[in-house]
């Protein structure tokens, strides 16, 4: 208890606080004149000693000056001049400003502390035909779960059977719950609202996303940015300072008293305590819009990125494979029956693009008598009596289908870059289907608002030259880079950093990895990226939400701006006071409110940034 008290610990503090207030109320307006010692001395002992204790333990054993030090010194030279009152004022505002920055601090991880609380702690299970309830911890990979409706979902997983309304507002900041059925992914921490779903975990509870959000905000927490640091060292100047300017004035004008005052009104606890705050607040503010930056030397980075490169596939697109286009090639068959056709031979298929076309179109109950897949070429199926083909052009030409048509309607969405397969009712060519990784729809806005912001985008990616320009040319990015393997785009990353350009790298995969590495800045899509690119990143953008990006550069510029501001504005304080304790317009008890006063303000200002709004 007593080493708790003396570390300072948040709830001995308030105590002490608290138990400080009606003694210095007596010693203020002279209600213990009866009392043997002045009541200022309860405050002076119960918040005082742990500075006192602070500062000698800092100096004796880590050897190095802090606002304890300066603290001390002006509590105890206001008691060497009988400033009783003025000495526990110090002590007293002095602590009340460590609670203020401990509970802005302790709103800034709320979301931290809400990620751990929502855990969950058991999953239903179903074994050897049973459904049991276990510890969440002990579900394994492929493993089936059932999930009812208000429960939180315990593992990340894909849905089997079942539809429902899911609220990932916790993990992605959307503030509307999302529609989810077989096939869809679903991620640990968030809300089955309203339907009962079986679905099968994809990773244990220590891989699960919940899990490695958790371990990427307390990473957060535990760093400091290097203009913390920076912050630090000026303080132990600033001590030092504050002492020559105390001697100064105790020669200058032979008062002692105003020397203890330019002591008490020098002390930098504003120009520390804020700027960590700052630092806090801004990285709770992107965690509750759904943005994880890992460290606060990742924040102050991020704040000064003039590039930014984006990978292609999953990042600028969607990931998957869509139809795009379906063309009839015979009076016989409209785009409808050659789409319909087309799904109906796709419907046992496992390829992407197979799976691509089937979910294209709203199948009927057409039964497929018979189904042939034939690797990497396209397949046969059997439904109705007639026979039907889905593939490449070689594919049909090899089933002695004449494909040379279809290859000269392909030609324009190839161009495209577009994927493009033909289809064939008994050996008749009845039209094609072009299939595209389509662009996310946000991806043009969110670039158009990066450029404003002065931040210039770039693609980089693996695919050819066809899709990548044609992707380029819709998101509204001028530069490109395409056929880059993985050690090609880190090779241009560092390129740019070698130019002194400050380069942002946004993937999701295992091949963007290195690059966002060795980026200035690395930002990973959280939702579909592989557990390499997170870990590689700077930042990550829980499940792969583009909208934020233009947030996330912005709020990071705030945070840096508000450090300067606060350190500006404690020194115009503390400069400003020392001034005025010179001259004799402030004396210890009017110099600690002051002084203090600054304190409030500068963290005050810090705990605007928890108040700041994403607008899209």
């Amino acid at each position: 208890m007593l080493l708790r008290w003396l570390s300072n610990d948040s709830k001995y503090t308030l105590l002490c606080v608290a138990l400080s207030v009606p003694p210095l109320l007596m010693s203020l307006f002279g209600w213990g004149a009866f009392l043997p010692v002045d009541p200022a001395w309860a405050a002076i002992l119960l918040c005082g000693v742990p500075i006192l204790f602070g500062a000698g333990r800092g100096l004796i054993f880590d050897h190095d000056i802090k606002a304890d030090v300066l603290v001390s010194l002006a509590l105890l030279a206001s008691l060497a001049v009988g400033e009783y009152f003025a000495a526990g004022e110090v002590a007293f505002i002095m602590q009340l400003g460590t609670l203020l920055e401990d509970y802005t601090a302790a709103r800034a991880n709320a979301g931290l502390e809400k990620l751990v609380d929502m855990t969950p702690r058991t999953a239903r299970v179903t074994r050897e035909g049973k459904e049991v309830t276990v510890s969440a911890e002990t579900v394994t990979v492929g493993e089936i779960l059932m999930v009812l409706a208000g429960e939180t979902i315990p593992l990340d997983g894909t849905i089997l059977s079942g539809r429902t309304t899911v609220d990932t507002s916790v993990m992605t900041g959307e503030s509307l719950p999302v529609e989810k059925g077989p096939g869809d992914a679903v991620m640990s921490g968030t809300v089955n609202q309203y339907g009962t779903f079986t679905m099968r975990a994809d990773k244990i509870c220590e891989d699960s996303a919940l899990q490695r959000m958790i371990r990427l905000a307390k990473e957060a927490e535990a760093e400091k940015a290097p203009i913390v640091r920076l912050a630090d060292r000026w303080a132990t100047w600033l001590v030092v300072i504050a002492l020559g300017c105390a001697v100064l004035t105790w020669l200058g004008t032979g008062i002692f008293l105003r020397a203890v005052t330019v002591l008490v009104v020098f002390c930098p606890c504003a120009f520390i305590l804020a700027t960590p705050t700052a630092v806090m607040a801004g990285l709770a503010n992107a965690a509750r819009h759904g943005i994880l930056v890992r460290s606060g030397e990742a924040l102050e980075r991020l704040a000064q990125v003039e590039w930014a490169a984006f990978d292609k596939t999953g990042t600028l697109t969607e990931g998957e494979p869509k139809v795009v286009e379906v063309v009839s090639l015979s009076s016989a068959f409209n785009e409808a029956a050659v789409e319909r056709w087309a799904a109906i031979a796709e419907r046992r298929s496992e390829h992407p693009l197979g799976r691509a076309i089937a979910a294209a179109f709203v199948a009927d109950e057409t039964a497929v008598e018979d189904f042939e897949l034939f690797a990497g070429r396209g397949v046969r199926a059997v439904a109705q009596g007639h026979t039907i083909w889905v593939g490449t052009f070689n594919f049909l030409a090899e089933q002695g289908i004449s494909s040379a048509m279809a290859e000269e309607a392909a030609l324009p969405y190839q161009a495209r870059g577009a994927t493009v397969v033909g289809v064939a009712v008994d050996d008749v060519l009845c039209g094609i289907i072009a299939l595209a990784d389509t662009m996310r729809s946000a991806a043009p806005q969110v670039l158009t608002k990066l450029k404003t912001a002065g931040i210039t985008p770039l693609l980089l990616t693996g695919d050819s030259e066809a899709p990548a320009r044609a992707i380029a040319a819709q998101a509204g990015i001028d530069e490109v880079r395409y056929s880059l393997l993985p050690e090609d785009k880190q090779a241009v990353v560092r390129t740019f950093t070698e130019q002194g350009k400050r380069l942002a790298m946004i993937g999701d995969g295992v091949n963007d990895a290195l690059a966002l590495k060795s980026a200035y800045a690395g930002i990973a899509m959280g939702g579909i990226g592989s557990d390499i690119a997170v870990e590689s990143a700077d930042a990550v953008l829980v499940e792969d939400d583009i909208r934020r990006l233009p947030y996330l550069f912005a709020l990071m510029k705030k945070v840096i701006g508000n450090v300067r501001q606060n350190i500006i504005l404690s020194l115009l304080i503390n400069f400003s006071a020392v001034l005025l304790s010179a001259f004799g317009l402030l004396n210890p008890v009017t110099g600690a409110l002051v002084h203090n006063g600054g304190s409030v303000l500068v963290v005050v200002n810090a705990a605007r940034l928890l108040r700041e709004r994403d607008e899209n």
